[in-house]
């Protein structure tokens, strides 16, 4: 029997997280798992992965291939280098969370006050004052040629 070490999908259409588990490999994604032995939830801000370091060492070791999803999540919390003996990644940098883009706007908009700044840079060109600059250009290169 080969076991996998995967992701099975849980969550709303477009609020996904994940669970790590040790399934079957002949198992749908969603379906029965061996056992759980992580999380990952790409949504939040950082992306948020948490894994049983002991559980995965474990499972490595009897011979469970992760998918490539999941060998990406190992790489990164380093459990996939130290079973391969290899040296530890770079810890992972937490990302700062970024400013309110509604606080930004209306801080912005109380500095300049409640007065419009004045019309458009480039008017609208109409399609008469277009045909007569390209009937001007013919008649100019014309007199130019002759």
């Amino acid at each position: 029997m080969a076991v996998k070490i995967k992701l099975k999908r849980l969550g709303k259409i477009r609020a996904p997280h994940y669970r790590i588990v040790v399934a079957d490999s002949r198992t749908r994604r969603d379906g029965r798992a061996i056992e759980e032995i992580g999380l990952y939830h790409p949504v939040q801000n950082p992306s948020r992965m948490e894994v049983n370091a002991e559980r995965v060492a474990y499972w490595l070791s009897v011979g469970a291939q992760p998918t490539e999803p999941v060998l990406a999540i190992l790489k990164k919390t380093g459990d996939w280098q130290k079973f391969k003996g290899e040296p530890a990644p770079a810890p992972l940098l937490v990302a700062e969370p970024k400013a309110d883009k509604r606080a930004l706007f209306e801080a912005a908009a109380k500095d300049s006050g409640n007065e419009p700044k004045g019309e458009a840079i480039t008017p609208k060109a109409k399609k008469a004052d277009k045909k007569a600059d390209e009937a001007a250009a013919e008649s100019t290169s014309e007199s130019t040629e002759a």
